[in-house]
C-alpha cells in the first residue's frame, strides 16, 4: 500500500517526527568532505532542526511524502511557517536502492522542499509574509509565496504577485506580473525621543 500511516493523535506520531524532521534537517545539511569552508553563520541556521505540529499526519513511503494537515506549524530557528496544510517532499532514491520500511522515509531521504497550502503566514523576525501558497526550497534556503502575497515589516507594507524570502541573506524580494505593479507603503524611520533637539 502506498499509504503506510494515517495517524490522528499527535502523541502517536512524535517518534516519526523525530526521524523525519530532526535527523534529516540536522544531518542532511552537513557540508561535503573536501568542500570549501562555508560561512558558518549562514550555515548555522539551515542546520537547525525543523519542528512541525498539526492535527493530522499522513505519510506515503513510495511518494516520499509526508503531509501535515490541520493548523500546521513549522518552526526552524526564528523562521515560522503556518498554514492549513504542510507537505514535506523528500528527494527520490537512486535506482536500485532498497525500499525502506515505514519509518525510513526520514532516515534515508534528504528533504527537497516544503509546501504550505492555505492561509499561509511566514514569519522571520520583524518580517511577516502572508499568502495562499508557499514553497520552501531546502537547498536554496528560500521561500516563495504566491496567492495575493503581502510583506509587512513593522509598519511598512508591500504587495505583489510573488514574494521571495532569502533566509540566508535575511532579505525579501517582491515581483509582479506585467499587468500589475508592485504596491508599497513605506514609513520613514522615527527618531528616538532622546535624539530630538531641545527647544
Amino acid at each position: 500500500m502506498k499509504e503506510f500511516a494515517t495517524l490522528k493523535k499527535r502523541w502517536l506520531w512524535r517518534p516519526i517526527l523525530m526521524i523525519a524532521c530532526l535527523m534529516t534537517f540536522a544531518a542532511g545539511n552537513m557540508p561535503a568532505v573536501g568542500a570549501e569552508k562555508a560561512d558558518t553563520k549562514k550555515l548555522e541556521m539551515s542546520r537547525e532542526p525543523i519542528r512541525i505540529e498539526s492535527d493530522r499526519l499522513d505519510a506515503y513511503n513510495e511518494q516520499r511524502l509526508v503531509v501535515f494537515s490541520g493548523n500546521a506549524v513549522a518552526v526552524q530557528g526564528n523562521n515560522v511557517i503556518k498554514s492549513d496544510k504542510i507537505l514535506l517532499y523528500y528527494k527520490k532514491k537512486e535506482n536500485g536502492a532498497r525500499k525502506g520500511a515505514a519509518g525510513e522515509i526520514g532516515r534515508t531521504g534528504d528533504l527537497d522542499r516544503i509546501e504550505a497550502k492555505g492561509r499561509v503566514v511566514v514569519t522571520q523576525g520583524d518580517r511577516v509574509v502572508t499568502g495562499e501558497d508557499a514553497v520552501f526550497f531546502q537547498d536554496d534556503q528560500k521561500i516563495v509565496v504566491t496567492g495575493s502575497p503581502v510583506m509587512r515589516e513593522k509598519k511598512n507594507v508591500i504587495r505583489g504577485d510573488r514574494i521571495v524570502v532569502f533566509l540566508k541573506e535575511n532579505r525579501g524580494m517582491v515581483e509582479s506580473f506585467p499587468s500589475k505593479r508592485v504596491s508599497a507603503t513605506v514609513y520613514p524611520a522615527e527618531k528616538d525621543e532622546g535624539s530630538k533637539q531641545q527647544p
